[in-house]
């Protein structure tokens, strides 16, 4: 049995202070509590910022482990190491130009994949909008490595000197700026001059979004 009630107890609280808090009903938490409703790890997150724990209290221990060891061994799975969280940074549509600007700090934090287990400084970003539709869509996770140099063909997230956002793909860099490229409303390549790039960070993996 896992060990929401556990917590929920020693914080005095009832199911229903606990759904309030996780942003759920009481009903789903009875159902987490007594196992009839799988404990993932998306739950766990999220139980474990209400309750001020580390998701990896809630499980039992052999649970976890074996859940640990059945991600590790399949790779295509984004979340494959889940004792350790990245932070998500939120970026939000503003202005006429239809820009992405960064949330103040992490709106979230997520498992950590395990092609970024021991990257410092490693992030995540949701899509926001469709102008990179069919390579990337509207909510997908982006996995970022801020310290590997992006290659042709490789997502990208380039952040100006205002904090705006864009992800694209990158093309080539020369002296003047960054070539990106963008499918929607139409395909096409253009660059992003060199003095407004703050930081350019490469994707290095992709969530199917929920």
């Amino acid at each position: 049995m896992n060990h929401i009630r556990t917590h929920r107890t020693a914080r005095g609280w009832s199911l229903q202070q606990l759904a309030d808090a996780a942003g759920t009903s009481k009903s789903q938490i009875d159902k987490l509590e007594k196992g009839e409703r799988r404990l993932t790890v998306d739950w766990m997150v999220r139980l474990a910022r209400a309750l001020s724990c580390d998701p990896r209290d809630l499980m039992p221990e052999a649970g976890l482990g074996g859940a640990l060891e059945r991600s590790a061994a399949n790779e295509d799975r984004p979340f494959a190491d889940s004792q350790h969280l990245i932070p998500v940074r939120g970026a939000a549509r503003g202005g006429d130009r239809q820009e992405m600007f960064l949330a103040d700090g992490p709106i979230d934090h997520v498992p950590r994949p395990y092609y970024l287990a021991h990257v410092r400084d490693a992030y995540a970003i949701y899509v926001v909008g469709t102008s990179m539709v069919p390579m990337y869509r509207p909510r997908q996770l982006l996995f970022v490595n801020p310290y590997k140099p992006p290659a042709p063909g490789n997502g990208v997230v380039i952040i100006d000197h205002r904090g705006a956002v864009l992800i694209k793909e990158f093309v080539r860099q020369k002296p003047t700026g960054v070539v990106v490229r963008e499918y929607q409303p139409a395909l096409r390549d253009f660059t992003v001059a060199q003095d407004d790039v703050a930081t350019m960070h490469a994707v290095v993996g992709a969530a199917e979004p929920q």
